[in-house]
């Protein structure tokens, strides 16, 4: 399990630095066209801004699976081990929550802007929406499994030191 762990993060990480390349390199070629020959390639922009829909919510499952987002310890360090544990499970429960409400939503506008395609390149908008599914749904796969290990270790009576 913990293989195929590595290979899906691995495989995250190149298809995240693989975007920014990408994105760095349209934007440039633009940003040299307009500059330097007073023209531009119309589809960049547009190319550019799905990307960086991707990469952000790609990135955000990443640092999810790190634990690199904003934390604040105010409450959490105050209280028991065991307290602390019980709050996991319940902020994890409210985070798988609202990854379902993000898959939910995300999968409805995703259906609705399908065929609307956008005006230079003809990508469907709804490109935009699926990020979100996506996202949502590892990122909810992420919180089971740590919800899970976090309600096992409660009923075996672990105390975190």
């Amino acid at each position: 399990m913990n293989k195929l762990a590595h290979i899906a993060t691995r495989g995250l990480e190149t298809l995240v630095v693989l975007i920014l390349a990408t994105m760095s390199i349209l934007v440039f070629l633009n940003v040299v066209l307009r500059y330097g020959f007073n023209s531009s390639i119309s589809v960049t922009e547009e190319v550019s801004r799905y990307l960086f829909v991707w990469l952000t919510f790609l990135a955000a499952i990443l640092a999810f699976r790190d634990n690199q987002h904003v934390s604040v310890t105010v409450l959490t360090a105050k209280l028991s081990p065991v307290q602390r544990r019980w709050l996991s499970l319940l902020t994890d429960g409210v985070m798988l929550y609202c990854c379902y409400l993000i898959i939910a939503g995300g999968w409805v506008h995703f259906q609705l802007n399908w065929h609307n395609l956008a005006p230079i390149s003809n990508i469907p908008t709804g490109i935009t929406f699926l990020a979100g599914v996506v996202a949502g749904t590892a990122i909810g796969i992420l919180l089971g499994i740590r919800w899970i290990g976090t309600a096992s270790g409660l009923m075996k009576g672990e105390i975190d030191k």
